[in-house]
């Protein structure tokens, strides 16, 4: 798992345990139009190095400034408020998109054992929420669920951390590499299923954690739910359509195999014989992606991405509803 907000916790713990002062930015509210939504995170160091981002850059000078005259560290409350874009000219000096209003906490960082803590359990794959008290500073690391969400009533920040999407890769070859460090950017719990033992070498960890079994077995193992994609990448129906047909009858939003378009009707087709109905075979996408003239497997890679992202967010997939012949013509 990885992604911006804990890339920006990291170096928090990195900097504190070096000795240096440490102020945390969070996100917790917007009205209007905001280049950031709540949760986005930035750190800034008592020497001006930053990281993160709150906004599209004019805010992070702004705090950087702030620091340099004095107003921040090392006095002054725990965790103050900090309001931007109140009046349209404000909006307009920060980037703000016209009406745009941003709030985030001012976090002093104390003792860094919260943060050594959070990573330590995102690393184990748990979802975390953090609460932080505005009156004192306080932190309160609690188990959360996928659905839970950023949440601020004024008094407490509760922020969820950890990976609440997934993704379940049949197959550990190129493909699935590049498939998997580009998942875990996106903030996805990348799972790998492929039994022959030859594809496995050559995995980091943190690439993604592997589901023992076949790839039927894998997919009822991990009871996809709203928030699960699987996606066949083998080449090989005897492993690919063993997985699809467990996955179309689950909960995933999203199953894909990789194939053209001939090798994905055979399989629609291969599909139907084994007993699979008509309505979980539409589910299947294939071919997997959109199309953007993709080759090398680190473009198949961003074009499957792009796809399963539009789905999780909810984007019509127009190009999909393309006449075939309007689509060759595109091509």
């Amino acid at each position: 798992m990885d992604s911006v907000d804990l890339n920006v916790l990291r170096s928090v713990l990195e900097w504190r345990r070096a000795g240096h002062a440490v102020v945390l930015y969070s996100v917790v509210q917007t009205w209007g139009s905001a280049p950031r939504p709540p949760g986005a995170m930035l750190a800034l160091r008592d020497d001006g190095v930053v990281i993160g981002s709150v906004s599209g850059g004019c805010i992070e000078d702004d705090l950087i400034t702030r620091l340099g005259d004095g107003r921040l560290l090392p006095d002054g409350p725990p965790v103050q408020l900090v309001t931007y874009g109140v009046t349209l000219e404000e909006a307009a000096r920060f980037g703000l998109p016209c009406g745009g209003t941003l709030r985030l906490t001012e976090e002093r960082v104390g003792d860094p054992a919260w943060v050594a803590e959070l990573l330590e359990r995102c690393q184990a794959h748990q979802i975390v929420a953090r609460e932080l008290d505005l009156r004192t500073g306080e932190v309160l690391l609690k188990a959360a669920s996928r659905s839970d969400e950023l949440a601020f009533d004024g008094v407490i920040l509760r922020a969820i951390y950890g990976p609440r999407w997934r993704l379940l890769l049949i197959g550990a070859g190129q493909l699935s590499r590049y498939v998997a460090q580009m998942a875990r950017l996106l903030d996805f719990e990348v799972l790998i299923c492929d039994p022959r033992q030859e594809f496995v070498h050559g995995w980091e960890a943190q690439d993604g954690r592997f589901v023992a079994g076949m790839p039927d077995d894998a997919v009822l193992s991990i009871e996809p739910d709203e928030r699960t994609a699987v996606v066949a990448l083998t080449h090989d129906p005897r492993l690919d359509d063993m997985a699809l047909l467990t996955a179309l009858d689950s909960r995933a939003f999203y199953v894909g195999a990789l194939g053209s378009r001939a090798n994905s009707q055979k399989r629609r087709d291969n599909l139907a014989l084994l007993g699979l109905s008509a309505q979980s075979i539409e589910r299947l996408h294939g071919p997997v992606g959109l199309h953007i003239g993709s080759h090398t497997p680190a473009e198949i890679a961003l074009s499957l991405l792009a796809e399963i992202v539009a789905l999780k967010n909810g984007v019509e997939l127009l190009q999909k509803k393309l006449p075939a012949r309007v689509v060759e013509t595109v091509k």
